[in-house]
């Protein structure tokens, strides 16, 4: 391979260098780097901080002690056994939601979608608000959410197939999915008694209260076995922007893109809802954010929208804990910052699907 770029990257702009190492090659967006680079230091600022604060304040260097095994034993309790948990669940619900919603918006061609809008979480909230109801394994709570919102999906999609798939006929079919699943949820929760009932209203409000290890361990996997996918799948993300006859034209499977995609937005976000509940509004925000930051969607802008979206949902989670005279879910303080966001992004489209 050779040593130098390709005479076409030359016109490439400055923040844009062509990286070789041994084999293989590629493009590395410096300014998408740093920005990312930029999010991921004020999150573990950001999460540092937090884990001093509750009930029983703790000073920086008792949580550092912890975080390496050499802080107080008191201290080592609270730090690793009952904040850190809460805090990485919410770092990764946060990420992997805005990772679904980058898939759904570059799929739809549309920043106004997101898996909360289009039926995915929903679908995702009634199968494990039925998990949760009738009393079954907790364990398996996240592979009931991943069918769920894998079947909305497809209910979706056949829906909107009329020899192939239209992006807005995708969303008008996607919010009316919405709301009937959302009204099943409300159905169930209505009808279950009242001790399963209680816990499934707390799940749906959204919410990271009483994370532990076996959520971070599942959460942390799933990340690490989609984020590449969806990151891999950001190049055919982009050749689908150009809309389906070029893209065909240049050789994209489209349907078989398409598909793939769907899988991995609905494993990304069903196993988001099944840890934190349906969160709303984070898989809307942090990609948008991203694009608004680093430019059209590609695998670092991908990133950049993961890194966003850890952020927001961290934020939110300590600020529903601490800057309020009540403790508030995480959900609450996401739908109340992303409903006004939503219906500004609204108006500037002039509401175009």
């Amino acid at each position: 391979m050779s040593e130098k770029p390709p005479a076409s990257l030359t016109t490439m702009p400055p923040h844009v260098r062509w990286v070789q190492a041994g084999p293989v090659s590629l493009l590395v967006n410096v300014r998408t780097l740093g920005l990312t680079a930029g999010v991921l230091a004020g999150v573990a600022i950001l999460g540092l901080w937090g884990l001093t604060l509750g009930s029983f304040p703790l000073s920086l260097a008792d949580v550092v002690g912890s975080l390496v095994g050499a802080g107080p034993a008191g201290a080592e309790f609270i730090v690793l056994d009952l904040r850190l948990p809460r805090l990485l669940t919410a770092l990764l619900v946060g990420g992997l939601l805005a990772l679904a919603g980058a898939v759904f918006q570059g799929l739809v061609r549309n920043p106004l979608v997101s898996p909360d809008v289009i039926g995915i979480n929903a679908g995702a909230s009634v199968a494990a608000a039925l998990w949760i109801v009738t009393g079954r394994a907790p364990a398996l709570l996240p592979a009931a959410a991943f069918a769920g919102a894998l079947g909305a999906a497809a209910a979706v999609y056949l829906l909107s197939w009329r020899g192939h798939v239209s992006p807005p006929r995708l969303v008008l079919v996607g919010i009316g999915v919405n709301a009937l699943l959302t009204a099943c949820t409300t159905f169930l929760v209505i009808r279950a008694e009242i001790h399963e009932a209680s816990r499934a209203v707390l799940w749906m409000t959204g919410s990271v209260y009483g994370s532990d290890w076996g959520d971070v361990r599942i959460l942390a996997s799933v990340l690490a076995l989609l984020a590449p996918a969806a990151v891999g799948l950001a190049r055919p993300l982009r050749l689908m922007h150009t809309g389906d006859a070029t893209a065909r034209s240049l050789g994209l499977p489209l349907e078989r893109t398409r598909l793939a995609l769907v899988v991995v937005g609905c494993g990304l976000s069903g196993v988001a809802v099944s840890a934190a509940g349906p969160v709303g509004f984070v898989a809307l925000v942090a990609p948008h954010l991203a694009r608004m930051l680093a430019g059209p969607a590609s695998g670092g802008v991908l990133v950049l929208a993961g890194a966003l979206g850890a952020a927001l949902l961290l934020g939110a989670d300590l600020a529903g804990q601490h800057a309020l005279p009540v403790d508030l879910p995480a959900g609450v303080l996401t739908a109340a910052v992303g409903a006004p966001y939503f219906l500004f992004l609204l108006y500037r489209t002039h509401a175009r699907l």
